[in-house]
């Protein structure tokens, strides 16, 4: 992406002038993305609560189906007054939104949607997405502490107590497709799953199956998704850490919410359901149809494969985002002994023992998904940690007689 941008830009490459309007664009670009992608997951909550509880949600704003419901719904808040409670930190009152918004904004730089789709290309992007997810609590303990009010707080404490259990089973879960692939490069990672449904890591054995299920579970947790949202529990802390606020500040909280609810979603789709790779290798089956050996990367021809995988990984993001819209509509809340105890006494063992189970079936060579479906060759990865060391016989250098190398072989 970077690239294609540099290429239309009227500026040299690599001077500090296309450095920054490089940088602005792809800011604007996510912000955009962010933007749009609220808007539509609110819409989509709506209708589907709706149906869950039996009504129609909205049908009124933008036909029939209720289109502009939420663009109503944010021109309102707009021209709502905003107000900063007496007792409150006006600073830190202020920054609290912008700190959450800017941890889900910034998980996007490192996400690739195809090949060479990514704002940047990051060989640690899995590292890089999960630090950038950790901090937005920051911005809810923020808000909850600048607010003057112990309902605020209260909940601020409930969201660090939260995320802080439920990053360690969440870390663990990742692992295990970097062990496997021996790459932290979320690419790398999509490439390994070309091919077949059965080369996605889901179904590399019994183990990634189980710990795709961890994942998204603490997924759910730490983007403060129901039934885990004890940071705004209505039922005991009013509205939690957003109490006091209002307005398009309030709004600004919602849009950091489901921004992180798409990347954990898209992490998932990219770590365990093949990324941007369809369950069936269409492009592929297709090259000898048009005379190609194998489908081209690049050109027109090449733009339409990478545009079909754009599509694949954002339409199994929006499953995992419309599965978590289920469960907030479907299950009660818990309580907070409940959640911890959820994570320590039962996350955290089941991932830890994932983690031992995945590594030692790779270790003990059983068969895996990929050998059910003849598949391509794994991708090329740039860590090779899990990879067994090759042994080779030396060879004889150039520099070396022919008359030594004949004695080594009469020995």
């Amino acid at each position: 992406m970077s690239e294609f941008i540099n290429s239309i830009l009227p500026v040299s490459e690599g001077s500090w002038v296309g450095v920054v309007l490089t940088a602005i664009i792809h800011c604007v670009l996510i912000v955009h993305v962010v933007a749009v992608g609220a808007l539509v997951f609110i819409w989509m909550e709506r209708k589907v609560s709706g149906r869950i509880q039996d009504r129609l949600g909205p049908t009124r704003v933008g036909g029939k189906f209720g289109w502009l419901q939420t663009l109503a719904d944010g021109l309102k808040l707009l021209t709502k007054e905003d107000l900063i409670p007496a007792d409150a930190d006006p600073f830190l009152f202020k920054i609290a939104p912008y700190i959450s918004f800017a941890a889900s904004f910034c998980a996007y730089i490192a996400l690739p949607f195809s090949v060479g789709w990514a704002a940047r290309e990051i060989n640690t992007a899995v590292f890089f997405v999960l630090a950038v997810m950790g901090l937005e609590v920051f911005g809810v303990i923020l808000a909850g502490y600048a607010s003057g009010s112990k309902w605020s707080l209260f909940g601020g404490m409930r969201e660090a107590a939260q995320v802080v259990s439920y990053e360690v089973p969440l870390g663990m879960c990742v692992i295990i497709p970097v062990m496997l692939v021996g790459s932290m490069n979320l690419t790398t990672i999509g490439q390994y799953q070309q091919g077949w449904f059965s080369n996605w890591l889901i179904f590399n054995d019994i183990f990634t199956f189980i710990v795709f299920w961890i994942y998204f579970t603490c997924g759910m947790a730490s983007v403060n998704r129901a039934p885990f949202d004890l940071a705004e529990a209505e039922s005991e802390l009013v509205a939690g850490f957003h109490t006091e606020y209002s307005g398009i500040r309030w709004s600004i909280f919602f849009m950091a919410e489901y921004g992180s609810m798409f990347v954990v979603s898209a992490l998932a789709a990219i770590l365990f359901f093949g990324g941007w790779n369809g369950p069936i290798p269409v492009f592929e089956l297709l090259a000898p149809v048009f005379g190609y050996e194998s489908w081209p990367t690049t050109g027109f021809v090449g733009y339409i494969a990478q545009l079909a995988g754009c599509t694949n990984l954002i339409l199994k993001a929006v499953v995992g985002v419309t599965v978590m819209m289920w469960v907030r509509w479907t299950f009660p809340r818990l309580r907070i002994d409940q959640v911890i105890t959820m994570c320590w006494k039962y996350c955290v063992p089941i991932a830890a023992v994932c983690f031992v189970g995945a590594l030692g079936w790779r270790y003990a060579g059983w068969k895996t998904g990929r050998s059910l479906v003849p598949s391509i060759q794994p991708a090329e990865v740039r860590e090779s940690w899990v990879q067994a060391p090759v042994v080779t016989e030396p060879q004889a250098s150039e520099s070396e007689s022919s008359d030594t190398v004949a004695m080594r072989g009469a020995k």
